[in-house]
């Protein structure tokens, strides 16, 4: 026994024993066992840090480009779904979709994953997911960290951040800056939520009207879980494949925020974005009209909150419409798109003409 003073001067006797890092809630054995499985898939990790071997003779005066990015409440979707195979394939697009809107091809990418208590199932699955997506996006993954916290993440939750890098010809960055009155905004479809608007969409489909993941609604035609966690796209194959070919003037990722919060971003001050809605809502899934009816959210609000279909939009010059039809449509794999709207004269806005003729 040994004795000491507690915090009101008296004198108490405890019990002294050797502790491990284990009892404190991280297993040393577990992280390793980890890294071992993914090895077996992804020969290269298990270093302090990741080289990329950089070439650069291809380019004349090139600007690397960085973006980082998480994954959000869907990460309590696939938690109750017990299903992490396709969470990491998010976490990869959230970034490569933001790096490739300058026109940047990615390079390399990393991962953070925390977690109260590691369990080996369920990172393996995460971590796979990863790799998968960096495969999806053609960049290389170097590595990343698994941190064991207890105490921070209460048991079986884990949260996730990733960091990219990518390279683009500092003469053909895209910025925004070069759309003109009469240019043209085409969308290119999402093929579902991706990884923004789930606080919304849980709050009113599973707490405010008590619907089960696992649950297979008629009007969705599938099981509800399953279609909230279709993995994001990842759309740099498609850009890299339509900025080789046309002068692309412009490029948003539609995330959180929606249509206008994002496409403002790359608009100049003197020009507005005049969107049809009917032309948006043609690439709408059921997903999207599910919520706003059983939810009982307006079509503005789903408008401010969700992507509404849209995963990317793109501003062109009409002379380059053949030629970005004709990348669109002879890709292998391609993506549905539309015509969504054109630029006018204005003052930097995002204006969408509702069906009732209302404007957002």
């Amino acid at each position: 026994m040994n004795q000491e003073e507690n915090q009101n001067g008296e004198t108490v006797s405890r019990s002294v024993r050797e502790m491990t890092y284990e009892e404190a809630g991280v297993s040393i054995n577990k992280a390793e066992e980890l890294v071992r499985r993914l090895k077996k898939k992804f020969p290269d990790i298990g270093g302090f840090s990741g080289l990329y071997p950089l070439e650069l003779d291809e380019y004349e005066n090139p600007a690397l480009v960085a973006s980082t990015d998480g994954v959000g409440t869907k990460l309590l979707i696939a938690r109750d779904m017990k299903r992490h195979n396709t969470i990491g394939i998010d976490l990869v697009a959230m970034v490569v979709n933001d790096l490739v809107c300058c026109g940047a091809r990615p390079l390399f990418f990393l991962d953070y994953f925390a977690t109260g208590r590691l369990r080996l199932d369920q990172a393996e699955q995460v971590l796979s997911g990863i790799i998968e997506g960096c495969r999806r996006a053609g960049c290389l993954l170097l590595g990343g960290e698994t941190a064991e916290m207890p105490g921070m993440y209460s048991s079986g939750k884990y949260d996730l951040a990733g960091f990219g890098v990518g390279i683009v010809e500092k003469n053909k960055i895209i910025d925004g800056s070069k759309i003109e009155p009469g240019d043209l905004f085409y969308s290119l479809d999402s093929n579902g939520l991706h990884s923004n608007g789930y606080s919304l969409a849980r709050k009113v489909l599973v707490e405010k009207v008590g619907l089960h993941l696992k649950g297979k609604p008629e009007k969705l035609g599938g099981c509800l879980g399953d279609i909230l966690l279709k993995p994001t796209l990842i759309y740099s194959g498609m850009i890299q494949a339509l900025v080789s070919k046309i002068p692309v003037k412009g490029i948003a990722n539609i995330t959180g925020g929606g249509i206008a919060g994002n496409l403002g971003r790359i608009l100049p001050q003197n020009i507005d974005a005049a969107l049809m809605a009917d032309s948006i809502l043609k690439n709408r899934g059921d997903i999207f009209h599910f919520i706003m009816e059983t939810g009982l959210v307006s079509l503005p609000e789903m408008f401010r909150t969700f992507n509404m279909g849209v995963g990317m939009i793109v501003a062109i010059s009409p002379s380059d419409e053949d030629g970005f039809k004709s990348v669109m449509e002879t890709r292998e794999g391609d993506i549905p798109y539309n015509k969504i709207g054109r630029a006018v004269g204005g003052s930097g806005k995002v204006r969408i003409q509702l069906p009732s003729g209302k404007t957002l």
